[in-house]
């Protein structure tokens, strides 16, 4: 069943909407999963009490942005498949995309639509001309997403503790 919540934008197979405090265990369940956090932050899981507080900056981030993370919907079922969204990370002035997707819908393209449709949303929605994503060398995975979601590839980013960071940029077409 779709919830009753405005959609921000929809794909072919994909419903985003703004968060509410019903996504909670959807939260958990992506964000509390290992491996699904393997490449995120410290590479730890979030506990319950932490996706609450999220749920909380999200909603600030909203208020004061007009944007932030956002829930991703299969069409049709609305079932949460995962998140996807616009974040300032540590407070960087860059915009950054995120996204993070249940382990049971992984391989299936869905970050990629989703990504591609949350740049176009920033773009055409928002005004928003530069957009960047970070992710870790060995994370093949995002590197895809991020290729086919036509991000490009810049220098990277080397990082005080010695570690280096890929970073890939969008910007709004008119703008480069």
């Amino acid at each position: 069943m779709t919830s009753s919540i405005e959609p921000l934008f929809q794909t072919a197979r994909l419903r985003v909407r703004r968060w509410i405090a019903q996504d909670l265990q959807a939260l958990e369940d992506v964000y509390g999963d290992r491996d699904a956090m393997r490449w995120v932050g410290d590479g730890e899981p979030l506990s319950r009490l932490q996706c609450e507080e999220w749920l909380q900056v999200t909603d600030a981030n909203y208020r004061k942005r007009g944007y932030g993370m956002f829930t991703v919907e299969a069409r049709g079922t609305g079932a949460v498949v995962g998140f996807c969204g616009l974040v300032h990370p540590g407070g960087q002035p860059d915009v950054e995309v995120k996204y993070a997707f249940l382990r049971s819908h992984w391989g299936q393209g869905l970050a990629t639509e989703a990504v591609a449709a949350l740049l176009a949303f920033a773009g055409e929605i928002l005004g928003i001309e530069h957009v960047i994503a970070t992710v870790a060398p060995d994370n093949t995975a995002s590197h895809r997403v991020l290729a086919k979601a036509r991000m490009t590839q810049r220098s990277p980013r080397h990082n005080p503790d010695g570690s280096i960071t890929h970073v890939y940029e969008w910007r709004a077409p008119n703008t480069a």
